[in-house]
């Protein structure tokens, strides 16, 4: 994890922080909501992920004699630089958990904090959180593509700066097995996976001697890849050479990888190599500007690919580059509040809250998730947050609260998943998910819909700020 602190922030952060203090309301408390409006990829569903690594910073985070230093050179009040001294995080969080699916609109995380502690740490928030969703959400549509085949991130030096450290922890757990990331691999316990690259066999007189060396080296997990010169006339054959010499010292190669060409025609002849020289064990992997099409793409031409080695798309959230996530305001002082807007879907939801999911008697969830006050239990009909004329019933389903707390008084209030347990917990609950709400094209839309009580109070808040 980045060794953040507080400074990690925008500067208006601080400036309204500021206010807060000199205006005596330093104990104010709010409570924010974390939500998205739009998913990425034009996919059916996002994957929520950054979480343990959001609770772990806060828990630590503080203004060191560096910041506040360069506060004052800012110009800062040197009474709210003094009340910065000892800034903490003290506030509760109330979040869905790490690895579950998540929808537009409905809050993924609910922020409960004195308001300046709650305004310092937003920017941070939303660093995290939609990175990580963004990167986790694209990894899991490569893993539906990918099928059972193994998938390894190879992105970090495609990334944005430091985010390919964060990039691999998403990509664990939208599916991936391995990372070529070693830092992360140390960090976060992701298995760690990478071959060879072009320069190391330009670096010998001939290729065969280069991957002979590299094998001697690397006996018991080595890759050789085959494509620097000639893949079928020189790449393969050398390698295959290479692999009857490990034979003999009882060893095995593990694959070969492809990196360029036609990689569905390549494979293929790559694979009739092999086999005919007895090495049906030697693995094919293949890399080279990957994604969910591409991945789809071979696997429908029967390419026989084992592992996909997957970079820039991966990394960098390709096409949608961010996640628009938000963090807005719903209660403060006692009293629900509400952002209006000339733009319908802009409008904010007031109040603290809860999400339940409805399911069938098998867990399985049937599409709809409703948003209530944080007090409600029983809710028989939801509502359309944009057209108030379109319900849902959901008084036959069972229903699943989504919202969890996870922090309180500043330091964690359960035990997060280990990474691994995270990874698998989504899985789970994409396997949970109809199949219409994963498809590539056109997936089906998931419904998210406010309780009476809820879209009441939003209404009538509605009629009073617009009187003000």
């Amino acid at each position: 994890m980045i060794n953040y602190t507080a400074t990690y922030t925008d500067q208006y952060q601080l400036t309204m922080a500021q206010v807060y203090f000199l205006e005596g309301n330093k104990d104010t408390i709010a409570v924010f909501d974390y939500f998205f409006r739009k998913l990425p990829f034009d996919a059916g569903y996002a994957l929520f992920a950054g979480l343990e690594d959001l609770v772990s910073t806060l828990e630590i985070l503080s203004f060191d004699k560096r910041d506040l230093e360069f506060l004052k050179e800012q110009g800062f009040n040197p009474e709210f630089i003094n009340y910065l001294k000892n800034f903490r995080f003290t506030g509760s969080i109330y979040s869905s958990n790490e690895g579950d699916i998540i929808f537009p609109v409905r809050p993924v995380l609910q922020l409960e904090a004195n308001i300046i502690e709650a305004q310092i740490i937003e920017t941070l928030l939303l660093n995290i959180l939609n990175f990580q969703t963004l990167i986790a959400t694209k990894a899991s549509r490569i893993r539906q593509a990918a099928k059972d085949r193994q998938l390894t991130d190879f992105g970090l030096r495609r990334a944005q700066g430091p985010g390919g450290y964060y990039a691999s922890r998403a990509a664990f757990i939208g599916g991936f097995d391995a990372t070529s990331n070693v830092r992360a691999g140390r960090d976060y316990g992701i298995p760690v996976s990478g071959t060879m690259a072009h320069s190391f066999v330009e670096c010998y007189d001939d290729e065969l001697t280069a991957f002979i060396h590299f094998t001697e080296a690397n006996p018991y997990n080595c890759l050789l890849l085959v494509d620097t010169y000639d893949t079928l006339k020189s790449g393969v054959p050398n390698a295959i050479k290479a692999a009857k010499i490990m034979e003999v010292k009882g060893h095995r190669l593990q694959g070969i990888r492809l990196d360029s060409g036609d990689l569905a025609y390549l494979s293929k002849r790559s694979r009739e190599m092999l086999d005919n020289a007895g090495l049906g064990y030697v693995k094919i992997a293949v890399s080279n500007q990957l994604d969910e099409y591409v991945i789809k793409s071979l696997l429908e031409q029967k390419a026989p690919i084992d592992v996909f080695g997957v970079g820039t798309n991966l990394v960098t959230g390709y096409p949608d580059s961010a996640l628009d996530g938000v963090y807005k305001l719903a209660y403060v002082n006692g009293k629900p509040r509400i952002k209006l807007s000339e733009n319908p879907d802009k409008i904010t939801l007031p109040h603290r809250k809860q999400v339940f999911r409805m399911t069938d008697n098998d867990g399985k969830f049937i599409g709809a998730d409703v948003i209530t006050l944080a007090d409600e239990q029983n809710v028989e009909i939801m509502y359309h947050p944009l057209h108030p004329r379109k319900s849902f019933s959901v008084g036959e389903y069972k229903k699943e609260p989504l919202l969890h707390k996870v922090m309180e008084k500043g330091v964690r209030s359960t035990r997060l998943p280990f990474l691994p347990e995270i990874a698998e917990y989504s899985l789970e609950r994409l396997s949970n998910l109809p199949e219409e709400y994963k498809r590539f094209n056109n997936p089906h839309i998931y419904k998210v819909g406010l309780s009476d009580r809820l879209k009441n109070e939003r209404d009538r808040l509605i009629e009073v700020y617009k009187k003000k």
